[in-house]
């Protein structure tokens, strides 16, 4: 028995220590382990401002080359590219309304802007604002249980002088309120506006070196209180990134890590200023300096449209977009560290891109390529393979494809206009998801259509709010974006009618689906085909 007790003892022993050793040279991150019992996919959206489609290097990759329309930009992006070859590349993705505050509106809510109550960009002495009582993507991903949380630009609130002069939130305009720190976006204050965004890091204005910041999180801003401003000096991307990877890690516990995440990170940047005082000036000195690009011409500036002149802020474009990109890549890395990156769905868009010299223009909100085509990637290592997408994907079909990738296609709020494209990226077949003919296209003072092969346009005689414009039409055109891929060629109707009628037609039904002005008060109803249905 003594022997036998000997044993027992010495097998016990042996046990503890290998265990011992295990945990040693293994160190457990409790984060990990709770990790694992998440069964469902994390989410991260990912949305850089004012990002045109052909911005990043991977499309200058031989598996991608062929799939754009004229010449991708020469931009170092490792990151993004990384998301891209490991993710679904979409080749039609457009932002529907390519202006800041419609295409925020319709990614938070898959509504158009006449039921989620955003037709321009929300601005002091406007009335454009996300109406409170519309469902939002981060109100169903926290209704489902998920912990949510938002970083850096909204710019989907009316502005109001709801401040004081140190541009503290008071919530009235009587003194001490009655001022506006910022006139084109502001503070989100906590209740209905928020949408049960439950961490908040909010950056305001356009100024990427000295941002204002309002936060829920005193430790992210020296101890102040949700609502009082805090002024940054740190380029944001860099500190959005940090502050995320802080969320991450949970270092201050203000996140159940229990829940899987829903995350929004909107970046500032590309966005202008495009110059340098708002630019990481070490890193356009390595990657778009003088000895690399002497001068600004095809070398640099690779759109057969583009004015060289108009241009001029192409460095400082292009640094912005790398920049951004370092800092994506510190986030991945963190996802990947924690071992949670294969199981969180990672969309990469942008709400409109940049002419940047294009048709002698800068800027978004036109019909062209350049203002409307936008980048979009959905990268998931457990649920989606790798692969490239053809399918007509509009702003408002990201918010029910996300939902439906996490398996809420149920929740779905019931009067949400975009398509769940889940089950096609699934590779599921489905009578009800089919490839549609064409997105909608919606300026200030005209409508259209993208088909992929065709760009249509019919456009007001005068610039103006789109509800408003009474005119006849100024001009009704196509681009054809195969034969003519830097759309240097107005068509007409007469030059090709058939095509014209069925693109017509296509712009009619839409404009009907969704309740569009244009279709309540049968605009241009001579030139647009209406359904008499």
């Amino acid at each position: 028995m003594k022997k036998s007790g000997d044993v027992i003892k010495f097998l016990l022993f042996c046990f503890f220590a290998c265990a011992c050793y295990g945990l040693r040279n293994k160190p457990v991150n409790r984060q990990q382990l709770e990790a694992v019992e998440i069964t469902k996919p994390n989410v991260l959206i990912i949305f850089p401002d004012q990002l045109r489609r052909y911005s990043a290097g991977f499309w200058s990759q031989d598996k991608f080359i062929d799939k754009v329309i004229g010449n991708p930009d020469p931009v170092v992006t490792p990151n993004i590219d990384r998301l891209a070859n490991g993710g679904v590349v979409f080749t039609n993705a457009i932002a529907n309304f390519p202006l800041c505050s419609p295409s925020r509106g319709m990614l938070l809510t898959g509504l158009y802007p006449e039921k989620n109550g955003i037709w321009n960009n929300c601005l002091a002495g406007r009335t454009e604002s996300l109406k409170d009582n519309v469902q939002t993507i981060t109100d169903v991903f926290y209704q489902q249980g998920y912990t949510t949380a938002y970083f850096g630009k909204c710019h989907w609130l009316m502005p109001q002088p709801f401040f004081d002069t140190a541009g503290n939130y008071v919530g009235s305009n009587e003194k001490p309120g009655g001022y506006l720190p910022n006139s084109y976006d502001n503070y989100i204050p906590a209740g209905p506006a928020r949408h049960h965004i439950e961490y908040f890091f909010q950056t305001v204005k356009d100024s990427h070196f000295n941002p204002i910041v309002y936060s829920n999180d005193p430790n992210t801003i020296e101890g102040k209180k949700d609502g009082e401003l805090y002024q940054s000096s740190i380029y944001s991307p860099k500190t959005e990134a940090q502050t995320i990877i802080n969320y991450l890690r949970n270092n201050n516990n203000v996140r159940d890590t229990k829940k899987p995440f829903f995350m929004m990170w909107s970046l500032n940047p590309p966005h202008p200023p495009v110059d340098d005082a708002n630019t990481e000036m070490d890193v356009l000195r390595k990657y778009y300096g003088t000895d690399k690009f002497p001068v600004i011409d095809s070398n640099l500036v690779v759109r057969k449209n583009a004015n060289y002149k108009v241009a001029g802020f192409v460095r400082n474009y292009f640094t912005a977009v790398t920049s951004i990109d370092t800092y994506i890549g510190q986030v991945l890395d963190e996802l990947q560290k924690m071992g949670i990156l294969e199981n969180t769905i990672v969309l990469f868009s942008s709400d409109h891109g940049e002419l940047l010299g294009s048709h002698d223009l800068t800027g978004k909100n036109h019909v062209e390529t350049e203002s409307l085509a936008v980048p979009l990637i959905i990268h998931w290592p457990k649920g989606l393979k790798a692969t490239i997408n053809e399918v007509l994907f509009s702003t408002p079909d990201i918010m029910p494809t996300l939902l439906g990738l996490a398996g809420l296609s149920n929740k779905i709020p019931k009067d949400v206009e975009g398509n769940n494209f889940a089950s096609l990226l699934k590779g599921i077949k489905s009578t009800n998801v089919t490839n549609p003919a064409s997105s909608l296209i919606m300026l200030a003072n005209a409508r259209g259509v993208y088909t992929g092969r065709y760009t249509l346009c019919v456009r007001d005689n005068k610039k103006g709010a789109s509800k408003n414009a009474e005119k006849s039409a100024d001009v009704v055109f196509l681009y054809d974006n195969v034969m003519d891929p830097y759309q240097l060629n107005k068509i007409n109707i007469e030059q090709m009618p058939d095509i014209f009628k069925n693109l017509l037609g296509q712009l009619g039904e839409l404009l009907k689906k969704y309740n569009d002005p244009w279709y309540q008060n049968k605009k241009y109803s001579d030139i647009i085909h209406y359904p008499n249905r």
